[in-house]
């Protein structure tokens, strides 16, 4: 998956983008961590019943020079997709979604389109 410069999960009624604000320290401050190829990448837990073996993850990855992001919602070995907006956990799942993205756009990482 490459790098985009806005993304619109499927069953999101919302996109995002980058936002021009955008900064480092935000994302480590937010819980990003930075990889080798300096890459910021954030793993959030969905499943507020067990944060520590979720049913479903976040993982977004902001590319290193901050121009575009990946993210989708995985299982929690983190190679299988999982469309939480179809989830028989699906409100539960949906909430914290967008609680952990509202955050972000509130603090200039992602903005909704």
């Amino acid at each position: 998956m490459e790098y985009q410069a806005q993304i619109k999960l499927a069953g999101d009624a919302d996109t995002y983008r980058i936002s021009p604000q955008i900064k480092p320290y935000t994302l480590l401050d937010l819980g990003f961590e930075k990889s080798k190829r300096g890459n910021y990448k954030y793993s959030g837990s969905l499943d507020r019943t067990n944060p520590f073996q979720p049913a479903a993850r976040l993982i977004i990855t902001v590319a290193g020079d901050l121009s575009g992001f990946k993210m989708e919602t995985v299982n929690a070995t983190g190679f299988n997709k999982v469309n939480i907006f179809t989830h028989a956990r699906q409100a539960e799942f949906t909430l914290q979604y967008h609680f952990i993205l509202d955050e972000m756009v509130t603090r200039g990482i992602f903005e909704k389109i």
